[in-house]
């Protein structure tokens, strides 16, 4: 886990940016499953960015133009022994200030009453709305108390603004604790397909591997796995977001992976492998992973200081497009199938997303017209991939799909983090080579 000290420097960091301005940042809230039954708690990701505090409900508040020792304010639900029996223990108000650093803390349903008068001095109001249905109306209310008030007194109206501009710039740079933590999820999930690959041989169920990976996840330590397992034989490699995992694994098929761990403190990784269900390619599968490995290798020689996503993109596009005019799977000109796009029946996704404390992290991939440039702390993932279905319609001009090709699934990603020098890919451990997916590795 990070040191909680780590948390104080981002609110200086956050509070910087924020000037004169209130920032209201709330923690998530427990999400009915069924009946009264929740799911597990998942704490939002800017809370836990700026407070280290997993507890539903709280919320923190960002003063930085009033005095030291006034400036973070948490809310949170008192220590309550007939509620902590059902739901387990909680920190409290004490807890708030000796273990996470709170100036100030007080009991949440205190917000609605409190919320005017720490607000007295402000510029602005920092809060996202649209995603926080309980303090979102607490909030507006005040703003428009004081909005009622601004003629009589004189006062500049507050400003309402989200917290995304100051905030999600900063966690699309990784701290050296952030990218320590990414690389330990890297390890264990890249372990689990490792497992997974050793373990796979036909007539197995989806669902054996998806269980034995996640298992793997929970024996090492990680919270459980970072997003819905994609564990997909044959065919259904073809649908991106695939998560039934419930049909045996064939003879002949490859059989797609997309799995990987979150840890404690939500750092992720993502990593997608696929291989021979019997550890022998055909030739159209190794004609085709052929194509997408040497694609994911170019894409990742461009992740580098300067460069940006799209660059990385691009870089696989054009060795995905050439090696499918190559197979005789599309006809024209390299550039001109990128330009009509008369590639995207086989390959209809971007090359990758940042990540970090949410799989899909938050930060601009563009600022209007121009790309973000890739600097030093800023990790992504690189995953080409090739598709051979029904069903998306081959484009006017394009060859029809062979039969022989139908049911080929292949997508090959890692985590790659930008250094100083170049890059830095994190789970380089799961194997890939056509050598090591056919042959113990």
């Amino acid at each position: 886990m990070i040191d909680l000290k780590v948390f104080s420097k981002r609110r200086d960091r956050f509070m910087s940016q924020l000037v004169s301005r209130a920032a209201i940042i709330p923690a998530a809230s427990l999400v009915t499953h069924h009946a009264d039954c929740d799911f597990p708690f998942r704490q939002h990701s800017d809370f836990w960015y700026l407070t280290g505090l997993d507890e539903p409900d709280a919320i923190a508040l960002l003063l930085p133009y009033r005095k030291h020792g006034e400036r973070f304010v948490l809310f949170v639900n008192p220590k309550e022994p007939s509620e902590e029996v059902w739901q387990g223990s909680r920190w409290g108000t004490e807890g708030a200030i000796s273990r996470f650093g709170a100036d100030i803390a007080h009991p949440i349903d205190q917000f609605s009453k409190l919320l005017l008068d720490y607000l007295e001095g402000a510029e602005g109001i920092v809060f996202r709305v649209g995603q926080h249905p309980k303090v979102e109306p607490l909030v507006l209310q005040v703003w428009s108390e004081h909005l009622d008030k601004s003629p009589r007194t004189g006062a500049a109206p507050l400003s309402l603004e989200a917290p995304c501009p100051f905030l999600h710039k900063l966690r699309l740079y990784k701290e050296p604790e952030e990218l320590e933590r990414m690389r330990v999820a890297a390890s264990i999930s890249a372990e689990a397909h490792e497992l997974a690959r050793k373990a796979v041989r036909p007539g197995l169920n989806e669902r054996f591997i998806q269980g034995l990976m996640e298992q793997h996840f929970l024996e090492q330590g990680a919270r459980g796995p970072a997003y819905g397992s994609i564990v997909a034989g044959g065919d259904n490699a073809c649908v991106l977001h695939y998560t039934a995992n419930n049909a045996p694994l064939r003879d002949g098929d490859l059989l797609l992976i997309d799995a990987a761990c979150s840890m404690g403190d939500y750092y992720n990784a993502d990593i997608t492998r696929t291989f021979p269900v019997n550890g022998t390619f055909t030739a159209e599968q190794l004609a085709i992973y052929q194509v997408v490995l040497e694609a994911q290798q170019a894409a990742i020689a461009t992740v580098l200081p300067g460069n940006n996503a799209e660059d990385v993109h691009i870089a696989a596009v054009r060795i995905l497009v050439e090696g499918l005019l190559d197979l005789g799977l599309l006809k024209g000109s390299i550039d001109g199938v990128i330009e009509q796009g008369a590639y995207r029946h086989f390959y209809m996704h971007r090359t990758g997303h940042w990540l970090g404390l949410d799989v899909h992290d938050v930060g601009s991939y563009r600022l209007g017209e121009h790309p973000i440039t890739l600097e030093p702390g800023m990790v992504l993932t690189v995953e080409p991939g090739l598709y051979f279905s029904d069903r998306l319609p081959v484009p006017d001009g394009q060859p029809l799909i062979d039969e022989r090709w139908m049911g080929i699934g292949i997508r090959i990603e890692d985590d790659v983090s930008v250094s100083k020098s170049g890059y830095e890919v994190l789970s380089a451990a799961a194997c890939k080579s056509v050598e090591e997916l056919t042959f113990t590795c």
